[in-house]
């Protein structure tokens, strides 16, 4: 009988996958590396796809040329980045968190102003601002962490073809069926949650641009700080856009009152618009219709299991279950954008 049951397709390939999700809740805080390694490694990956497709038609060259001149860029911006910006990006990081709790401890005098710190504060705002800074303060760990995914998602790409040679021995080993298995799942795992994370990240810069340029315009401070909240929020869908807007509104309600807010929540709704309706279909060859309450609701289950990053890679997951189940809700846009399965 459980013979007979092992034999389903299905039944196999569901196994192995909660075999692999609990080896990887199992690993506690290396899970944060695992997840980091392969958004950086897809990115890294589709970025040298591309430019070398299109240097290819001018010139031939080496992809390993081209994955090792993008990394000298990123560790290149990465240490300019830290040398000429982190003290400023740190200090106005602070500097928006103290407006922020100066708004909500000094907004008796204003009804308007009342309500909304009273709404806000129903949220633990506070708690959440602090956890923000902890993380700020804690980045020197952070570099570190980062500067090792980077260096296994360079060794991991330079070899890229060796590393696909040697696995797929195991194919013909005396546990290819297992392999076969785990070669099914993880085409499906690159197709449909590296796709949808690669359009959430170029949204997120899209959404990024424009709100900036937008706050420059109205002379908001505290644009370095701003750029990374936006961006980061921008990562989660529907809520992100929501939560990032409480406090940018706070600060245009203390710049020009309740006229300025209104000013930045139309500018708001224009850009999620552009990204909805031309955006969005020209990124995703296959864009999943998900209602907004399931949204929700795989947001805050995700959030509870995987804290942070449950926000970002939580609709990315459903997407893969949705497509290993083969629930046939994938739209195809008119203009395909064609995903290589194998990095």
């Amino acid at each position: 009988m459980i013979k007979e049951w092992l034999q389903n397709a299905t039944v196999r390939r569901f196994l192995i996958l909660l075999l692999f999700c609990l080896i990887l809740f199992s690993m506690g805080s290396m899970l944060h590396m695992i997840l980091l390694l392969f958004l950086v490694t897809y990115v890294m990956n589709r970025l040298q796809q591309l430019i070398t497709r299109g240097l290819n038609r001018f010139f031939p060259i080496n992809y390993k040329v081209v994955v090792i001149l993008l990394y000298i860029i990123v560790i290149a911006g990465i240490v300019l980045g830290i040398s000429r910006y982190s003290p400023r990006i740190v200090d106005q990081v602070v500097q928006l968190t103290n407006e922020i709790m100066k708004f909500l401890d000094t907004a008796d005098g204003d009804n308007f102003a009342s309500k909304i710190a009273g709404y806000l504060q129903s949220f633990d705002i506070k708690n959440y601002t602090n956890e923000a800074l902890k993380y700020i303060f804690a980045l020197s760990k952070w570099l570190e962490f980062i500067l090792l995914v980077i260096i296994l998602s360079l060794f991991f790409l330079l070899q890229k073809k060796e590393i696909y040679k040697f696995t797929s021995k195991f194919k013909t080993s005396k546990i290819g069926w297992f392999y076969n298995e785990v070669a099914y799942l993880g085409d499906k795992f690159v197709s449909s949650f590296g796709k949808v994370i690669e359009a959430q990240l170029l949204i997120a810069v899209f959404n990024t641009v424009l709100t900036m340029l937008g706050l420059w315009i109205l002379g908001y401070p505290y644009l370095f700080a701003l750029t990374i909240m936006v961006f980061l929020l921008s990562l989660v869908p529907v809520a992100g856009v929501m939560i990032s807007l409480v406090p940018i509104c706070l600060i245009g309600y203390q710049m020009g009152g309740l006229q300025m807010s209104i000013i930045v929540i139309i500018m708001i709704i224009i850009i999620h618009a552009l990204e909805t309706y031309f955006l969005n279909p020209k990124l995703m060859a296959h864009k999943t219709k998900l209602p907004m309450f399931y949204t929700f609701i795989v947001l805050i289950l995700s959030q509870h299991f995987l804290g942070i990053w449950g926000l970002i890679i939580g609709i990315p997951i459903f997407v893969f279950m949705l497509d290993i189940l083969d629930v046939n809700k994938m739209e195809r846009t008119d203009e395909p954008v064609r995903v290589e399965s194998k990095l």
